[in-house]
């Protein structure tokens, strides 16, 4: 019996000593330079990722209106393509009718009198149509290169907004400096005890540690989540400009636009509007970048406030 009392004895005793031994507390000196160490530097990092995020969502936001201005000019130039469609018919309505015009007369002058009058009566209508028909179809060519330009410009800030949001977020080395930082303040407090207890100055290491232990309290994966999140709408928006600014530019090549015939027309239009609704959809994607790269800005501000109340005492 007194044995076995011996031995849980000396069990407690070892286990006592390795939970002393491994709860290692620190001189006061020694935990304020490991806490400087760890902590200082990280506000700088956040704030190069605060400024990224509020570069890109300048380089979305233009990106939003380029597509935007895309989708309305395509809108007036399928406005105008419709007024030259109404105007081609009216054309070819006059024509036949002219064609199959029958005048009759009584004697060969009266005959040529009349015909020559009709002639003059339909002439200017015909031409007047036709004059029309040529600048609506220069005002619709220049909409269609206008809408060209806008989606490819579009196209070309998403693809530098995915690249952006992409590279912009908290990294394995800035993730290791904060979890090091919230050790080193939690071995900091531990050291405030001991020092209490020996009698020191603890005043301005509690200061520090007050400041620093917000850290235990911040969320950084909405900063990568964000990051995703404007990068995948950017990805989209770059896919759907490409797709649109191709599909513009075919739109608008005088091979589609001179073949009259019913299929040649129906094609025209089907590229028209496949272009508007592809311009639309990166206007849509762009806008949503805009939001994610605005929203990151506001989830680093969080993380940024701490650690730069951190830096400042420490400082």
């Amino acid at each position: 019996m007194r044995g076995a009392t011996t031995k849980i004895i000396s069990l407690i005793v070892a286990l006592t000593s390795a939970t002393v031994v491994k709860a290692e507390v620190f001189p006061l000196d020694d935990a304020l330079r490991a806490t400087y160490t760890a902590c200082v530097g990280i506000d700088d990092e956040l704030a190069d990722l605060k400024k990224m995020a509020g570069i890109n969502t300048a380089v979305t936001g233009v990106g939003t209106a380029a597509g935007a201005g895309a989708t309305v000019v395509g809108l007036v130039k399928a406005s105008k393509d419709k007024q030259i469609a109404n105007l081609e018919e009216k054309l070819a309505r006059l024509k036949e009718l002219t064609s199959r015009q029958t005048i009759t007369a009584p004697n060969r002058a009266e005959l040529l009198s009349e015909t020559d009058q009709y002639y003059q009566d339909n002439k200017d209508e015909t031409k007047t149509i036709e004059d029309e028909i040529s600048v609506l179809t220069k005002q619709s060519k220049k909409l269609g290169n206008w809408r060209t330009g806008l989606v490819a410009g579009s196209t070309a800030t998403n693809v530098a907004g995915a690249i952006i949001a992409g590279n912009n977020k908290v990294d394995d080395d800035l993730q290791t400096q904060i979890d090091n930082c919230k050790l080193a303040v939690k071995n900091l407090r531990d050291s405030i005890m001991q020092a209490r207890f020996n009698g020191e100055d603890i005043s301005e290491a509690n200061t520090i540690a007050d400041a620093c232990k917000e850290y235990d309290y911040v969320d950084i994966s909405p900063i990568n989540k964000r990051a995703k999140g404007a990068m995948i709408s950017s990805v989209i928006g770059a896919t759907t400009g490409l797709a649109g600014t191709v599909t513009s530019a075919m739109a608008n090549t005088d091979k589609i636009r001179d073949d009259n015939t019913d299929s040649g027309k129906q094609k025209e239009k089907n590229l028209n509007t496949a272009a508007n609704v592809l311009s639309g959809a990166t206007t849509v994607a762009s806008a949503t970048a805009t939001v994610f790269n605005a929203t990151q800005i506001s989830a680093i501000k969080k993380v940024a406030t701490v650690a730069q109340k951190c830096t400042e005492v420490l400082k």
